[in-house]
C-alpha cells in the first residue's frame, strides 16, 4: 500500500540484511501488490519476530487510469509484470520454506482484476489472492501488535485506530487492546474506497495548492467516515484518553521525516515514532507551500512519489478531523510484516490469539466495506 521509502529512481529497491542468511534458518515470502506498489519480503524467525533477509520495492501504479475505466490499463500491467517477474527471480535464489502473495484494492475493484492475475501466475508462477479489505485491516493490525502494547507511547489504551492510506484504498481497524495479555482484536473495520491514486484522479491536478480545491478531496474523504463513526462512537472513547491512534502509510512517514528533518528517509528513525498532530499539520501545510517542484525535488519524496503526497496528506486531515487524537503513532510496517508473523505462528503450531472476531457489516456501510476475499 502507500508506503514506499525515499526516492531511489524507477528501478526496484532491494535490501540484504545483516547478518547472512547461514542457511539453517526457515525462511518465509511475503508479496503484497497493492494499486502503488509491488513488494516482496523475504525473512527468517528470530526469538524477538523475524529478522528480513531480502526486501524489494517498486512503484508500479497498477492502479492508474482505474477511478476511470474500471480496468487495469496495459501499461500499467506492464509495468507490474516486469516487477513480479524480479521478485520471482530474486525468490529463485532462497529456499523459502512457505510463501503467501496478496492483491488488494486495484484487483478487487479491477474488472480485469483476476485475469491479470492469472495472467501473472502462467508467466510468474506466483499464486496471488486477491484478499478482502477486512483481511487487509487484520494484517495491518497484525504487523504493528508490538506498538499497540508499547509502554514509552504512555499508560494503557483499550483502544486503537489504525489507518493505512493506500493507492486505492484506505484501510481503517478499530481495534480493542488488552495490555496485560498483550492481545488485540479486531471490533470493526472499514475499507475506504479512497487512496491516494483515486483521488488524485477523481480530482484532477494532484499538486494542487489551490486550498479550496484540497479541501474539497478533505471533504470527500470525510464524508465517508462519518457512518463509521456514527456506528463504533470512537471519539467518546478518544476523549476518555482511551484510544492510541496508529498510521502505516507513506503519507505518515513522509510528515514524520519532515518534522524529524532527515536528509533523507532512514526507516529506523521513522518507524516507532510518535507524531504530533499539531506538528503533523503544520508540516501538510508546509508541503502546500512547496508546490509541485518543491515536493518533487524533496529528498524524502522524490518525483515519483510526489504527485500523490497531497491527496495522501487530504486523507490524513479528514481522518483527524474525524478523530482528533493528539498523537500519532508512525508505522512504517505493512501487510508484508503481518503475512510474516502469521506464517511463523503458523510454523510454530500456535493457534491465532488475534483478530477472532465474526463482524457483521451494518447494512447501511456495505457501500464502503469490502466483503471479498478470504
Amino acid at each position: 500500500m502507500d508506503r514506499p521509502p525515499s526516492w531511489t529512481g524507477r528501478s526496484g529497491r532491494f535490501v540484504s540484511a545483516s547478518p547472512p542468511f547461514s542457511g539453517e534458518e526457515d525462511l518465509f515470502a511475503a508479496l503484497d501488490l497493492g494499486t502503488n506498489n509491488c513488494r516482496l519480503m523475504v525473512a527468517t524467525q528470530t526469538a524477538g519476530g523475524f529478522r528480513v533477509v531480502d526486501s524489494y520495492s517498486r512503484m508500479v501504479r497498477l492502479g492508474e487510469g482505474l477511478h476511470h475505466t474500471g480496468k487495469l490499463h496495459k501499461a500499467a500491467m506492464e509495468r507490474t509484470m516486469e516487477a513480479l517477474q524480479t521478485c520471482a527471480d530474486r525468490l529463485s535464489r532462497w529456499p523459502v520454506r512457505e510463501i503467501r502473495a496478496v492483491a488488494t484494492e486495484a484487483c478487487r475493484r479491477a474488472e480485469n482484476g483476476k485475469t491479470f492475475l492469472q495472467q501473472v501466475h502462467q508467466r510468474t508462477g506466483f499464486d496471488i489472492k486477491i484478499i478482502s479489505g477486512r483481511e487487509e485491516a487484520s494484517l495491518a493490525v497484525e504487523s504493528c501488535a508490538n506498538l499497540l502494547h508499547n509502554p514509552r507511547f504512555g499508560p494503557p489504551r483499550n483502544r486503537a485506530l489504525l489507518f493505512d492510506i493506500g493507492g486505492g484504498s484506505t484501510e481503517i481497524a478499530w481495534v480493542r487492546t488488552d495490555s496485560t495479555r498483550q492481545t488485540e482484536e479486531l471490533i470493526g473495520y472499514l475499507s475506504l474506497p479512497v487512496g491516494v491514486i483515486t483521488l488524485s484522479e477523481q480530482f484532477g491536478h494532484a499538486y494542487s495548492t489551490d486550498d479550496r480545491a484540497y479541501r474539497k478531496m478533505v471533504e470527500h474523504t470525510r464524508h465517508h467516515l462519518r457512518e463509521f463513526e456514527n456506528v463504533y462512537r470512537i471519539r467518546p472513547e478518544i476523549r476518555r484518553k482511551q484510544t492510541r491512534l496508529i498510521g502505516t502509510s507513506g503519507t505518515v512517514t513522509t510528515l514524520a521525516s519532515l518534522i524529524l528533518n532527515l536528509p533523507r528517509y532512514a526507516r529506523a528513525a521513522v518507524d516507532g515514532s510518535l507524531l504530533p498532530a499539531a506538528s503533523a499539520r503544520l508540516a501538510v501545510r508546509t508541503l502546500q507551500k512547496m508546490g509541485a517542484d518543491g515536493i518533487a525535488r524533496h529528498p524524502c519524496i522524490g518525483p515519483d512519489r510526489a504527485p500523490f503526497v497531497l491527496p495522501g496528506c487530504a486523507i490524513f486531515e479528514a481522518i483527524h478531523d474525524v478523530w482528533p487524537v493528539e498523537d500519532i503513532i508512525v508505522a512504517d510496517r505493512g501487510l508484508r510484516d503481518g503475512m510474516v508473523l502469521r506464517m511463523i505462528r503458523g510454523k510454530s503450531g500456535m493457534a491465532s490469539r488475534r483478530n477472532r472476531a465474526s463482524l457483521p457489516i451494518p447494512p447501511h456501510l456495505r457501500h464502503s466495506m469490502q466483503a471479498t476475499g478470504l
